[in-house]
């Protein structure tokens, strides 16, 4: 990654664990000596409503710490399109789970559609999405090494469900890599 301002966002729903995977990332970008400034938004409701998390990375201070032109970003729910659309710049990005988000607008920017949801329905609990959506967020843009970011998944994850999220992380990476190889 270039020592240049990248913005991503993670866009979704309440609950699904978007803050939490922006924050475990942010985590490794520090630790490899980048400057990273994380934002959320969210509405009100607990769980179902409108969120998202956002990361602007730099290699030196970060001057406005705002996500305004997005280099990257992953959706799992709908309700994240119209708030995201128009930040992204052209070239940008863009992951979109197959099954929540099938359709999207057209635009100057890459996307894919993966199965993050249904990758982590498969491996036992949709409540991993964030983390496939993690490890293909990093592979494709190539963020971080991937042992560091299962270093902090490891660290980060609740103790009973370790193993569940560092599979989720490897499912992800590998539907990048396989996106990737195809692309």
């Amino acid at each position: 990654m270039s020592s240049n301002r990248i913005e991503l966002r993670f866009a979704g729903t309440g609950g699904q664990g978007l803050i939490l995977a922006a924050k475990m990332l942010a985590e490794v970008l520090v630790a490899a000596g980048r400057k990273v400034a994380q934002s959320q938004t969210y509405e009100p409701t607990s769980r179902g409503g409108y969120c998202n998390a956002d990361l602007v990375v730099a290699g030196v201070e970060v001057d406005y710490p705002l996500a305004t032109a997005l280099d990257g970003l992953v959706l799992l729910d709908t309700l994240a399109i119209a708030p995201s659309w128009s930040l992204l710049k052209p070239g940008a990005r863009v992951l979109a789970d197959t099954r929540l988000c099938p359709e999207v607008p057209a635009g100057e920017f890459r996307v894919l559609h993966l199965p993050l949801t249904r990758t982590a329905i498969e491996l036992g609990s949709e409540r991993v999405a964030n983390i496939v959506a993690l490890g293909a967020l990093a592979a494709l843009c190539g963020l971080c090494e991937r042992d560091a970011l299962a270093r902090t998944v490891r660290a980060e994850a609740p103790r009973s469900f370790v193993d569940l999220n560092l599979d989720a992380l490897a499912a992800g990476w590998g539907l990048a890599q396989a996106a990737d190889a195809v692309a």
